[in-house]
């Protein structure tokens, strides 16, 4: 009775060695070959079992590898307008393009300023010829006037003087009667142009001319019968007029 008490108490006193014995006993049979062993009856079925005092914790294992991507969630709502950041660096010129249509005239202008008054510059005269018939080889006195403001032609000598220089137009229309008629116009005393009629008995004829010359201030310009009395054969009356004329086209603008 002792000995079963002191063994009872070392069972009581040692789990573990207590659960040892019980499965050796249990479960072991040296005398029995591979063969003939069966299958282990679950501890359950191990009579006289009893269970052990909890073990220590074990130590932490090694991280496990990371897993595999999930799925992508659902699009979440927009979020709200962010700050507006500083002004960038402007950028390089970019190529020119091409040309557009032609656009709508544009409005006028203002009205320009005043220009210089033109009769500065104003220059004519239209004369004819009311005695007859004039002498030969001296300036024609033409005293019959039809224009003569600024007067530039002189009646006393028959001459126009230039007050402005510039180009002139002079022209003449000279009624032919009774002679023949040759008129040369003069400039600075020097005959530029002439003019030849021959009349033709129980008729009146007309004979004229034109030019332009550019004066200088202070020139003269007039007309004169050339040669001898043989071709004086200038008329006028109240029906017919022999008549001389000239102005200013344009003044030398350099020179004002």
């Amino acid at each position: 009775m002792k000995q079963t008490s002191g063994f009872m108490m070392v069972l009581w006193t040692s789990p573990l060695l207590c659960m040892l014995l019980l499965t050796v006993s249990c479960h072991s049979n040296p005398t029995q070959s591979t063969e003939d062993l069966q299958p282990l009856p679950p501890k359950e079925a191990c009579v006289n079992w009893m269970g052990g005092a909890p073990g220590h914790p074990g130590y932490n294992g090694a991280p496990g590898r990371d897993g595999r991507d999930g799925i992508n969630g659902e699009k979440g709502e927009k979020g709200e307008t962010g700050l507006l950041g500083p002004k960038g660096d402007a950028g390089e010129i970019g190529v020119p393009g091409v040309e557009g249509p032609r656009g709508f005239p544009g409005l006028p202008g203002k009205k320009g300023e005043p220009g210089e008054p033109a009769f500065r510059y104003r220059s004519a005269f239209s004369v004819g010829l009311a005695s007859r018939p004039p002498a030969p080889n001296v300036p024609i006195i033409f005293t019959k006037i039809f224009y003569n403001e600024q007067n530039h032609y002189d009646v006393t000598t028959g001459k126009f003087r230039c007050n402005f220089p510039g180009l002139y137009y002079f022209s003449y229309q000279l009624t032919v009667y009774l002679k023949d008629v040759k008129v040369s116009l003069f400039k600075k005393d020097k005959a530029v142009m002439f003019t030849f009629d021959q009349f033709k008995e129980q008729n009146v004829d007309q004979a004229s001319g034109s030019v332009l010359l550019h004066l200088q201030a202070g020139e003269e310009v007039w007309l004169q019968v050339y040669g001898d009395g043989e071709h004086n054969g200038l008329y006028a009356d109240n029906v017919n007029d022999s008549v001389f004329s000239g102005f200013l086209l344009y003044h030398d603008a350099d020179q004002f």
